[in-house]
This record gives C-alpha cells, structure tokens and sequence, in this order.
C-alpha cells in the first residue's frame, strides 16, 4: 500500500512538473494540459481518457492554479 501512494505522488510531480514546464517555454494552457494527459496515460495504458483527464485537471488545479491564486490574494 505505501509502495502505492509513493507512485502516485511521484506520478502526480511529474505531471505538475511537466505542466509547468511547458507553460513556461510558451505552450498553451490546452496544449500543455494534452501533452499531461498522454503522459500519465503513457505510464497508465489502464486509465481511461475522462479518467487522466479527470485526475491531471485536478492536480493543476491544486498545485498551480490554486497555488497562483494565493500568490496573487495573499
């Protein structure tokens, strides 16, 4: 089980860390978001797409976009 939650974070950095990366060489917010969701597909052929997509929305969401939103209402 903790084998388990260790890939999960470590699956969950890597999409953050790729979305941020490709927002900052000038991707768009949809195209950085697609190339997210084939990259956890990539290493989870067993997720659906509405799954990935489901699960990448969320992480941006709480690692980038609500971490941007207290930087700017801090």
């Amino acid at each position: 089980m903790r084998q388990d939650i260790n890939i999960a974070r470590r699956c969950e950095r890597a999409v953050v860390t790729a979305y941020r990366e490709l927002r900052q060489v000038g991707s768009d917010d949809l195209s950085a978001f697609q190339a997210c969701t084939a990259l956890y597909r990539i290493h989870h052929p067993e997720a659906s797409l509405n799954e990935a997509r489901r699960l990448v929305a969320e992480w941006i969401d709480h690692h980038v976009v609500r971490q941007q939103e207290t930087v700017a209402y801090g």
